[in-house]
């Protein structure tokens, strides 16, 4: 049968209805509860498979009605889909897709697939924790169709859902659907009929049908499919009629006057309750509102618009018949000052509750409690204690707002206090890695973590260290012509450029005496190019130079000493601690300083042979003669000499490019390769 009313897909804008919203949280692995702890998200995702089915779950669905009705419809297979193509899309909309592919399939078939696949959709997909949340709706068909309404209210309050979407249970038997989208209309009349038999055991027919003057809205009618081998008892359809046979009991009247309760005690045991007649005119009043209103009632009226504001259900239009139609929705009205009234206590205080259809009387009551969390806002509305009565659970609930809110206070001031705590921390931190900084500046990385943590520093023997000394040729002389400033001001300039190569080449600069200038490496990493790394600086040094002039305008010269041997390491002192070289070795490369030139580096054997030893590198070293040897080196067969290094090429690099480039090259090379 070809639904009279369904649009086709190209009047409806595609949307990500199918999927959850980016704000909902629907993960049930976050939860702290146990796995079969019943939860109001499981609510939500119970009733989101009613509304907004998963595309998961679709695709379950759609897979399961292909297999079972194949022979019926040969081209059904077209609407199953690849998983992968909506897990890749995450806004996807599958059913927008299926509802496209049903129209040129098979119109007049359409709504009854998407019936089947609303079955199969509670089939498949309701089974466990999501099975447990339909069944604690309600115990019959209509106690569920009414939970329905009411739940779903709470949860789009919860979620600040604004759309239309919703139930509204309009009555026994009858449960009206907001949806813009048809399609999901027609789903959920397959769903409802699959739920009937999956938890009350009993089969109904459900007529859909429009609601007229409002496209969005679908009425569904419920009537039991007639079988007498069926008990009709199984899932206690209250709206249909049935003779059942006759528990005995005591008879009751339904006239009023026989009531075993006056109206009197009624009022103060339900203070904040009204009943009103089909003109909705208040008729009686709980204690609460009479306390409130009663005042009043002679001048203004009897009108309940007149005093209450109905906020919930929205929507809501304030006539008798459309109100005992939302009986099964929560009800949320707030208290308006009587017309011309200022000094009103009350003003805006809502009351939470039920309205109830009384049909001896055509009357309807509504029964509520004060919707409060707290004390203040119960004396804020000139109430007091006494007005809630004792067996509703406001009263416990204000109290426990009221321990609630002093624990957040307490929680707020341990919160400021830990606040203060990690400021003061972060403080701390801050200082100490300037002093780890510091210290790193002056010590090697190992030495300096010791000293931070207070260990003790043992002296330590390193072999293969390769020294660098140097001074600047005739400084006694540019110190006799320059004032100290002057001459403070030179060395700055000089030695920041110096300093700036170490952090380069990482190596350690020992220490500077006036205008001499020690670095060493091979102390804290050694690596087979160590003796390379000092020679690239010397050859930056020499360079640099020819950047600075004396104070008289004089270009500065160095003179630089290499060597390469054991050395003995240790810290000096507990003030102002030094961590300082020994050794014969040291002695030599000083040596070799001194008997170098202006603008030279002075190399020893042992340096030049570590420099010799690893092809790739390219070290201009020119032999000097035997003569300049220091004394101090040991020399048995008097085949040693000194070096003066020229210059250094990279065999990959132009030899006509700046010096500089050469060395970068060559640092770059041996980075890349490990600094082994």
């Amino acid at each position: 049968m070809a639904c009279p009313f369904f649009r086709r897909a190209d009047s409806l804008t595609r949307q990500p209805s199918v999927v959850a919203e980016p704000g909902a949280h629907w993960a049930l692995e976050d939860e702290e509860l146990s796995d079969d702890a019943l939860t109001l998200t499981h609510l939500q995702m119970a009733i989101q498979l009613l509304t907004a089915p998963s595309n998961e779950d679709l695709n379950t669905a759609v897979t399961s009605l292909v297999a079972k009705y194949r022979q019926n419809w040969p081209n059904i297979h077209k609407l199953k889909l690849d998983p992968q193509t909506f897990k890749s899309c995450a806004n996807y909309d599958y059913l927008a897709d299926i509802q496209e592919l049903l129209l040129k399939m098979d119109e007049a078939s359409a709504s009854e697939i998407l019936v089947l696949l609303g079955e199969e959709l509670i089939t498949c997909c309701c089974t466990g924790i999501i099975e447990r949340a339909f069944r604690c709706l309600g115990t019959d068909l209509q106690e569920f169709l009414g939970s329905l309404d009411g739940v779903y209210d709470v949860l789009k309050l919860q979620e600040e859902d604004v759309t239309d979407t919703g139930f509204v249970c309009a009555g026994e038997g009858e449960l009206i659907f907001t949806s813009e989208r048809p399609v999901i209309a027609w789903l959920l009349l397959g769903s409802l009929k699959a739920l009937t038999r999956m938890l009350y055991k009993v089969d109904v027919n459900i007529k859909i049908e429009p609601v007229e003057g409002d496209a969005r809205r679908y009425r569904y009618l419920f009537s039991l499919v007639k079988d007498n081998s069926q008990t009709m008892l199984m899932g206690r359809p209250t709206f249909v009629s049935k003779t059942i046979p006759e528990t005995v009991q005591r008879s009751n009247s339904s006239n009023a006057s026989d009531l075993q309760m006056n109206s009197s005690s009624f009022c103060k045991m339900f203070p904040w309750h009204f009943i009103m007649n089909e003109q909705l005119e208040l008729v009686q009043l709980g204690r609460g509102f009479s306390k409130l209103y009663k005042p009043y009632l002679a001048d203004f009226g009897c009108q309940a618009s007149t005093y209450f504001d109905f906020k919930r259900p929205k929507g809501l239009t304030m006539k008798f018949r459309d109100i005992v139609r939302r009986t099964y929705t929560p009800f949320l009205i707030g208290l308006m000052s009587p017309p011309g009234v200022s000094d009103f206590p009350a003003i805006g205080l809502e009351i939470k509750g039920q309205m109830v259809h009384c049909p001896e009387s055509n009357s309807l009551l509504f029964i509520g409690s004060p919707f409060l969390d707290g004390l203040d806002g119960l004396t804020c509305n000139g109430l007091f204690i006494s007005d809630i009565p004792l067996h509703d659970a406001t009263r416990e609930v204000i109290l426990v707002g009221e321990q609630a809110r002093a624990q957040d206070g307490l929680r707020r001031r341990m919160d400021k206090l830990k606040s203060r705590i990690e400021e003061a921390n972060s403080a701390v931190t801050k200082e100490r890695k300037k002093n780890v900084s510091l210290l790193h500046l002056i010590f090697p990385a190992e030495i300096a973590e010791k000293l931070w943590l207070g260990s003790s520093i043992d002296a330590k023997t390193y072999p293969d260290v390769t020294i660098l000394f140097s001074d600047i040729v005739g400084f006694t002389s540019i110190c006799s012509r320059a004032t100290p400033f002057m001459v403070i001001s030179m060395l700055e300039g000089l030695y920041k450029d110096f300093d700036e190569f170490c952090d380069f080449f990482d190596v350690y600069k020992v220490e500077t005496i006036g205008d001499a200038y020690c670095v060493a490496s091979g102390l804290h990493r050694a690596s087979i190019y160590d003796a390379h790394k000092v020679a690239w600086m010397a050859l930056k040094m020499i360079d640099a130079c020819s950047k600075h002039i004396t104070h008289d305008g004089e270009q500065i010269k160095m003179r630089i000493g290499l060597h390469t041997g054991t050395v003995l390491a240790g810290v000096v002192g507990r003030k102002m601690p030094r961590y300082c070289l020994f050794g014969h070795s040291v002695t030599i490369a000083n040596k070799f300083e001194s008997g170098s030139e202006a603008l030279k580096i002075n190399v020893s054997p042992t340096t030049k042979e570590w420099l010799t030893k690893h092809e790739g590198f390219d070290f201009d070293l020119q032999p000097r003669d035997p003569s300049f040897l220091p004394k101090e080196f040991p020399n048995p067969g008097g085949s040693e000499t000194c070096y003066f290094l020229e210059s250094f090429r990279n065999p990959a690099l132009d030899n006509g490019l700046p010096i500089v480039e050469h060395i970068n090259a060559a640092m770059k090379t041996i980075s890349e390769g490990g600094d082994a």
